[in-house]
C-alpha cells in the first residue's frame, strides 16, 4: 500500500486525512522535517510515498491527478510531492537536505512538500506537474485564505471536470459528438464498479469479434448485427481509454492492448465480410487484403513521420504555419479530422454499409476513402519535410531503421554498399525504396505466375532495400523508407496470390499478411513505449521484410498454384506462431517488472 506523511500542524476540520485514505494512501502523522525524514525511511521501498501538507485544501481529483498517476515517477502539485520507488531515492535525498538545512522550524509560515519539490528541481529532477484548470491545490497561510479556498473548492464541480477529462481533448467528429457525450458515464460505471481498462479492452474485442462471426453468416440479419456490434465494439473502445484518464489507471500491457486489439478488430472484421460475402456467392477476398494493406501502410507513414520528427530541432516550416492558421478557423478543424478518415468516422462508414448494402460496396467505399485519405496526409508530409529546415537525430535514424525491418539479406548487403551509399544524393534513398518496390509488384502483375520474373526482381528488391539503408537515415524524406516496404511486401503477396488464381489462396494471404503486420505495429508499440525495437533474433528468423518477399518469389516460380497455397498458409502459420509468443511474452514480462505506464492519446487513424 502507498504511504503518504502528513506533515505540519493538522487542522481542525480538514478532510485532507480521509481523502488520502480514500486514494488508497496508508496515512502517517509526522510533526516536522525531522519526523517527516524518519517516516520516509520507514515506507516500504517498493511502494509510492508521498509527503503532504496538512493545511492541504484542494478538489480530491487535484490530489488524485497530482499523487497517483503511474506514468511519472515523481509529482507535484502545490501542498503535496509524490514518488514512485525508481525516484525514491530523488525524494529522499531532496528531504535529507531540507531537514539538515533546519527547514522543520519554518512549517508555520511555509510548506515542507513545496520545498522538498524545490529541492528536487534544483538537482535536475523531471517533476511531473499536472494541469490542473479549474481545480483547486493550495496551502493557506490563514484562516482567511483557508476560507477563501474552501469556497473556490465549493464553487467547482470536482466530479464534472473529473469526467470532462476523461475525454481525450482531441479527437475525430464521430467520437467527439456521438460517443464521449455518454461513453464517459459507462466509463464512470465502469470505475465505481471495480473494472480495469484492460477489461474493458477485452470485452470490446469479444464484441467486435463476434460482430466479424455476424458478418460471416453472409444474411441480412447478420449483416444488421455485425453494424450494430461494431458500434458497440468502438463504444467500449472509447469507453476504455476514459476509464484509464477517469482512474488514472494507466499501463504499459493497457496501452500495448488498446492498439493491439484495436487493428485485430478491425482485421477480423474485414475477415468476417470476405466471409460473408463468399456465402452469398461473391468473392471479396482481394478487397479485403488490399484494404488491410492501405489501411497499414497508411499507419506506418503516420508511424514513421512521427518517429522522423520526433525530437527534430529547428523544425519549422510554412506548410506547418499554414495547418496552425486553419486550427483558428473552427469548421476546418473538423473537416481535415474527417478527411483523415479515424477510426470512428472509419468504423461508422464500416458499421452503417455493412446493415445497409453488401460487403462488395463496404470495401469500395472503404478503399475509395483510405485512398483518398492517405493520399491528404501523405502529400502535407512530404510538403512538411521539403519546406522545414529540421536537423534529425541518431534516435530518430535508428526507429526509422528499426521501422524499415531489415532482415539478414539487407543487412549484410548494406555492409559492402555503404561507401556507395554515401556518394548517392540524399534523395536517393527514399527513391531506392520506392523504385525496389514497385519493380516486384509489377513484374509480379505483369507476368504469368510461375514466371521466373518475380524471383529476379525479388533479388534486385534485396539490392535496392539494402543501398536504402546503408547509411543513416536522416534525410527529408527518408520516412518514407517504412512505408514504401511495407507496401511493397504486402502487394507482392496480393499480387502472386491474385495471379495465382486458385481458391483458398487469398485467404491463407490475408492471414500471411495480418500476421507480418502485427509484427510491425508491434515493433511501433515497443518504440512507442521506450522498450525498444524487437529483438534481432526475431527479425532474422521470419527473414526481414526482403527476405520475406524474396522466400514468397521464390514459392511462386518453385510450385504449382495449389502447392503456393498450401506453402503461404504454413508459412502464415508459422510466423503468426513466432511473433505472438514472442510479443506476448514481451509484454507481460514488462508488466510484471512494473514498466513505466504509458497512455496512448491518439492512434492516428
Amino acid at each position: 500500500m502507498p504511504t503518504a506523511i502528513l506533515t505540519g500542524q493538522p487542522v481542525p476540520g480538514s478532510s485532507i486525512e480521509s481523502e488520502l485514505r480514500s486514494l488508497g494512501f496508508d496515512v502517517h502523522l509526522a510533526s516536522g522535517a525531522a519526523d517527516t525524514e524518519t517516516l520516509l525511511a520507514r515506507a516500504p521501498g517498493d511502494e509510492r510515498v508521498a509527503v503532504v501538507d496538512a493545511r492541504f485544501v484542494g478538489h480530491p481529483h487535484a490530489l488524485r491527478l497530482g499523487l497517483t498517476d503511474p506514468r511519472f515517477p515523481l509529482a507535484a502539485i502545490p501542498g503535496a510531492v509524490t514518488a514512485q520507488p525508481a525516484a525514491r531515492q530523488a525524494l529522499t535525498r531532496a528531504m535529507a537536505r531540507e531537514n539538515s538545512a533546519g527547514g522543520g522550524t519554518a512549517l508555520a509560515v511555509d510548506s515542507l512538500a513545496d520545498r522538498i519539490t524545490a529541492a528536487l528541481d534544483a538537482d535536475g529532477a523531471d517533476v511531473h506537474r499536472p494541469e490542473l484548470g479549474s481545480l483547486v491545490a493550495a496551502v493557506p497561510a490563514d484562516p482567511q485564505a483557508r476560507n477563501e479556498a474552501r469556497q473556490a473548492v465549493a464553487a467547482v464541480d470536482d466530479e464534472a471536470v473529473r469526467l470532462k477529462s476523461a475525454v481525450k481533448a482531441r479527437d475525430g467528429f464521430v467520437t467527439t459528438f456521438l460517443i464521449s457525450p455518454y461513453s464517459r458515464y459507462i466509463a464512470r460505471w465502469c470505475a465505481r464498479r471495480g473494472l480495469t481498462p484492460n477489461q474493458v479492452t477485452t470485452a470490446s474485442l469479444i464484441t467486435a469479434l463476434i460482430a466479424a462471426g455476424c458478418a460471416a453468416t453472409g444474411t441480412r440479419g447478420g449483416f444488421v448485427a455485425a453494424g450494430v456490434l461494431l458500434i458497440a465494439s468502438f463504444v467500449l473502445d472509447c469507453t476504455d481509454g476514459q476509464l484509464a484518464r477517469y482512474s488514472l489507471q494507466y499501463s504499459t500491457l493497457g496501452a500495448w492492448l488498446d492498439a493491439t486489439f484495436d487493428r485485430a478488430k478491425e482485421y477480423a472484421y474485414y475477415a468476417g465480410l470476405a466471409l460473408g460475402a463468399a456465402r452469398g456467392g461473391d468473392d471479396v477476398w482481394a478487397l479485403a487484403l488490399g484494404a488491410m494493406v492501405l489501411q497499414t501502410c497508411r499507419h506506418v507513414v503516420d508511424f514513421s513521420f512521427n518517429e522522423a520528427n520526433h525530437d527534430a530541432s529547428a523544425n519549422t516550416s510554412p506548410t506547418a504555419a499554414l495547418s496552425d492558421k486553419l486550427d483558428s478557423v473552427g469548421w476546418t478543424v473538423w473537416v481535415r479530422r474527417m478527411i483523415v478518415l479515424p477510426i470512428g468516422e472509419r468504423w461508422a462508414m464500416i458499421a452503417v454499409l455493412t446493415a445497409l448494402t453488401t460487403p462488395r460496396i463496404t470495401f469500395y467505399a472503404l478503399l475509395i476513402g483510405c485512398a483518398f485519405s492517405a493520399t491528404y496526409t501523405t502529400a502535407g508530409r512530404v510538403l512538411r519535410s521539403l519546406t522545414r529546415k529540421a536537423v534529425r537525430t541518431d534516435r530518430a535514424a535508428k526507429a526509422l531503421a528499426d521501422l524499415a525491418d531489415s532482415g539478414p539479406l539487407a543487412e549484410a548487403a548494406a555492409r559492402g554498399l555503404r561507401t556507395a551509399a554515401r556518394r548517392l544524393p540524399g534523395f536517393t534513398t527514399p527513391a531506392l525504396a520506392l523504385l525496389g518496390g514497385a519493380a516486384v509488384v509489377a513484374t509480379a502483375a505483369l507476368t504469368d505466375f510461375g514466371g521466373p520474373g518475380p524471383l529476379v526482381a525479388a533479388i534486385v528488391y534485396v539490392l535496392t532495400s539494402a543501398l536504402a539503408v546503408a547509411r543513416p537515415l536522416k534525410g527529408a524524406l527518408d520516412w518514407l523508407v517504412p512505408p514504401f516496404f511495407r507496401a511493397a511486401e504486402y502487394l507482392t503477396v496480393l499480387v502472386l496470390v491474385a495471379e495465382a488464381d486458385v481458391n483458398g489462396a487469398l485467404p491463407a494471404a490475408f492471414g500471411l499478411v495480418a500476421a507480418v503486420a502485427y509484427h510491425h505495429y508491434d515493433t511501433v508499440y515497443r518504440i512507442r513505449g521506450d522498450a525498444g525495437a524487437p529483438p534481432q533474433w526475431l527479425v532474422r528468423t521470419i527473414g526481414g521484410h526482403e527476405g520475406r518477399t524474396l522466400v514468397i518469389c521464390v514459392l511462386a516460380v518453385l510450385l504449382t498454384a495449389t502447392q503456393f497455397k498450401v506453402a503461404l498458409t504454413v508459412l502464415a502459420v508459422a510466423v503468426a506462431l513466432v511473433v505472438l509468443v514472442e510479443s506476448i511474452r514481451f509484454w507481460v514480462a514488462a508488466h510484471k517488472v512494473g514498466a513505466p505506464a504509458v497512455h496512448d492519446e491518439g492512434e492516428p487513424a
